[in-house]
C-alpha cells in the first residue's frame, strides 16, 4: 500500500470534524492546566492484584531488576515509568458510584517501559467519574528474555482479563461488560488481545484460565499497529519482532493484515499530525477491520500529537476523545441490555 498524503487522510477520514478541521489551519494552542480531565491526583489504587501469583511464566532466563523511573513533564505531575517489569499487576481504581462496568487499561511505553501515571492512573481516576471500576496494568516486555517472545504482553493481557472476570462477583463486576483501552504501545498489546484473545499463548496457571479472554469492547487510542517499517513505530518495532523480522512474524504481530471476525467491537483514534506513530496505523486498522466485517469506528483530529492521554488537552479539539468513547461504550451497552 503506498503512503497516504495528509490531503487524501483530510478528505479521506470519516471522523475528522469541522471543528477539529478548523483549529488545526490556527496556531497549535497551548497546553492547557490539568482541569478539569486530571482528577483526585493524589488518590492510589485501591488493590494491586499479582497477575500471576506463582510467578509469570518462561521467566527461566531472565535477569532483570524492576524499578521506577521519573519523568519530568511540563505539567508538574507525578510521571513514573516502569521498567524491566517481572511482576505484572492490576492495580484497581474503584468507582464511587459503579455501574458494573469494568475498564482495562493497558498504557504504553513503545515495548521498553510501561507508563504509569499519564496513560494509566490518571485514565482511571477519570472514567471512575463514569461509573467504571478501572484496572490498570502492567505488563512484561517482549524482548527481555521472556519465552514467550513477541507473545509475553499477550500472555499478561489474557490472563488480566481472566483474573478480571474471574474478580467479578467479588467486586460487582459484570462479566459482559469489559472494555479494554490502550494507548501507543499499548494499544497493540489491547489490539493484539483483541484479535487473539482465544490464541494458546500460556499454560493454565488457575481455575481462572478456564474463562473468556475476549473483552466485550476494545479502544485503541493513537495505537501501534502495522508492523510494516513504512508505517511502524520503529521502537515499538524492534522491541516486539526484532529489527529483522522474516514476513511470517511481521505478518503475524501486525494488527492491519488480518484482524479477527470474532473480535469485539472497536473504538480507533489518532491525529494527523502524530510524528510518532503515524496515522497511517490506525486507517489501515480501520480498513482492514471493514474488510473483516469487525465494528470500528473511526476518529482523525488534524492536531494534537501523540501520547497525550488526558494532560493538556483541555481547550483543543482532541478534548472530546474521552466523551466520545464514553458515548460509543454506552450506546453498546444500551443495545446490550435492550437485548438482554
Amino acid at each position: 500500500m503506498s503512503r497516504l498524503t495528509r490531503r487524501s487522510l483530510l478528505l479521506a477520514s470519516p471522523g475528522l470534524g469541522v471543528a477539529a478541521v478548523a483549529a488545526g489551519c490556527a496556531s497549535k494552542p497551548a497546553p492547557a492546566g490539568p482541569a478539569p480531565f486530571l482528577v483526585d491526583l493524589d488518590r492510589d489504587p485501591d488493590r494491586v492484584i499479582d497477575l500471576w501469583p506463582n510467578g509469570a511464566p518462561g521467566g527461566e532466563n531472565t535477569a532483570l531488576n524492576q524499578h521506577f523511573v521519573h519523568r519530568d513533564n511540563a505539567f508538574g505531575l507525578k510521571d513514573r515509568a516502569v521498567h524491566e517489569v517481572t511482576h505484572p499487576t492490576l492495580s484497581l481504581f474503584r468507582s464511587p458510584s459503579p455501574n458494573g462496568s469494568v475498564m482495562l487499561i493497558i498504557p504504553g511505553g513503545g515495548y521498553s517501559w510501561v507508563v504509569v501515571e499519564k496513560e494509566g492512573f490518571e485514565g482511571a481516576r477519570y472514567f471512575n467519574t463514569f461509573g467504571y471500576d478501572v484496572y490498570v496494568m502492567s505488563y512484561r516486555l517482549p524482548h527481555q528474555g521472556w519465552s514467550g517472545g513477541p507473545d509475553t504482553p499477550l500472555q499478561d493481557a489474557q490472563r488480566a482479563v481472566r483474573v478480571i472476570r474471574s474478580r467479578a462477583a467479588e467486586e460487582g463486576h459484570r462479566p459482559d461488560r469489559l472494555i479494554v483501552a490502550g494507548f501507543s504501545a499499548g494499544g497493540h498489546v489491547a489490539g493484539s488481545l483483541c484479535q487473539r484473545f482465544d490464541a494458546p499463548v500460556y499454560p493454565a496457571a488457575d481455575a481462572a484460565d478456564a474463562l473468556s479472554a475476549r473483552p466485550d469492547l476494545g479502544a485503541l487510542i493513537y495505537p501501534v499497529a502495522s508492523m510494516d517499517p513504512a508505517h511502524a513505530h520503529p521502537g515499538s518495532r524492534r522491541n516486539l519482532i526484532g529489527e529483522t523480522p522474516d514476513s511470517a512474524v511481521q505478518r503475524k504481530y501486525d494488527l492491519t493484515t488480518a484482524p479477527s471476525p470474532d473480535g469485539p467491537p472497536l473504538f480507533l483514534l489518532h491525529t494527523l499530525d502524530d510524528e510518532a506513530v503515524p496515522v497511517e496505523n490506525t486507517l489501515m486498522l480501520a480498513a482492514a477491520c471493514r474488510a473483516a466485517g469487525v465494528d470500528a469506528v473511526t476518529h482523525t483530529f488534524r492536531s494534537g500529537g501523540h501520547g497525550f492521554g488526558l494532560r493538556g488537552i483541555d481547550g483543543t479539539p482532541v478534548a472530546v476523545w474521552p466523551k466520545l468513547l464514553m458515548d460509543w461504550a454506552r450506546e453498546y451497552e444500551a443495545q446490550e441490555s435492550s437485548t438482554g
